[in-house]
């Protein structure tokens, strides 16, 4: 027996498709959970070495500092996003414990905070010409540094909001229960994986191009030398790279599972998530999610990491590339995607 559905609102911004959020909100997502796990790499590196002096190590020092300018687009990009642009600093006079937005918000703002102190915290090894024209940039530093409980508070903060926000990114949009491609909980733990894999892939490839060169090229002064001798830094600790190498694998498989089960999670829901999935696999971005999610934004880092691991191929900035376009164009699909996907779908009308 076929349904009928009849409504009186006549809204062409809502029904039969909400087209609300434009291009600045995936860029905005992929930011900030980026950020995240930038966080995430940084808080736990603080809390399992627990240093007594900042080291140049990527994790804690070129990390918090990608951090920030990420952090920066991402609120960048919410902003170009607001209708009522002027009206933005109301977002922060109050607190809706009720509301996603008012979250995010204090969440980043916080994050930013977090980022901030961690790296003027690291100054005298990321930027030790600059401490030495402000020596209170070296005191704040020695203040954090010179007792391992500040270190290991440090860290927990990094690690508390990082895990906050990277869950955030996709918790927002699961509590919009109206729309079915986004009603599952595990979108949470799928953004921050993304953001992870994306955090350390990333920090990877600014070790591979702080590498050593040929003896041919090294002869040749590059933009790393008069970055080196601008800042008066000390070169990067390269031992982390293994490390962040083999995270890189295990985060690719691990985020291979979760949208594995995210996908069986839709299929085991009520008819109208099947629905929803069975337009976003066979609809107009079942091309793209397999091409640039699936096949070049997971399947092809991860088999060249595994590459690298095992010396078939040089280390390149390839993988970090192909990971982040394979993050943003998850996000960029689910919001495009999850914005056509309604309730109303294939009923009398629509």
């Amino acid at each position: 027996m076929p349904l009928e559905f009849t409504t009186t609102r006549q809204n062409p911004g809502v029904d039969p498709v909400l087209n609300a959020w434009l291009v600045e909100v995936p860029i905005d997502l992929l930011a900030a959970a980026t950020a995240a796990g930038l966080m995430v790499l940084a808080g736990l590196h603080l809390l399992l070495a627990r240093p007594r002096q900042p080291e140049p190590l990527v994790t804690c020092t070129v990390g918090p500092l990608l951090g920030v300018l990420l952090l920066s687009l991402g609120l960048t990009a919410l902003f170009l996003d607001l209708s009522h642009k002027l009206y933005v600093w109301r977002l922060y006079l109050t607190f809706e414990i009720t509301s996603p937005m008012s979250w995010g918000s204090y969440l980043m703002l916080l994050s930013y905070g977090a980022l901030l102190l961690n790296l003027l915290a690291h100054l005298p090894v990321t930027f030790p010409s600059l401490v030495g024209r402000f020596p209170i940039l070296g005191r704040l530093s020695r203040l954090v540094f010179d007792q391992s409980s500040r270190v290991a508070a440090m860290g927990y903060i990094n690690l508390g909001l990082g895990f906050s926000l990277g869950i955030y990114t996709g918790t927002l949009l699961s509590t919009m229960r109206a729309r079915p491609l986004w009603n599952s909980p595990l979108l949470g733990p799928i953004f921050l994986i993304s953001g992870l894999v994306v955090a350390a892939a990333v920090l990877h490839a600014v070790l591979v191009l702080a590498a050593g060169r040929s003896p041919a090229a090294a002869k040749r002064a590059t933009w790393r030398d008069a970055l080196a001798r601008w800042t008066g830094a000390t070169g990067l600790d390269a031992g982390v790279a293994p490390v962040l190498r083999w995270l890189v694998v295990a985060l690719l498989a691990l985020q291979f599972v979760a949208l594995g089960l995210y996908g069986v999670g839709l299929l085991s829901a009520p008819e109208i998530g099947q629905r929803a999935l069975a337009e976003f696999l066979g609809g107009p971005y079942a091309l793209s999610f397999w091409i640039f999610v699936v096949v070049l934004g997971t399947v092809a880092p991860l088999g060249l990491e595994l590459l690298e691991i095992n010396r078939r191929v040089r280390a390149t900035i390839v993988p970090a590339l192909l990971v982040l376009l394979g993050a943003f164009a998850l996000r960029y699909i689910l919001v495009f995607a999850g914005q056509e996907s309604h309730w109303t779908r294939g009923f009398a009308g629509f």
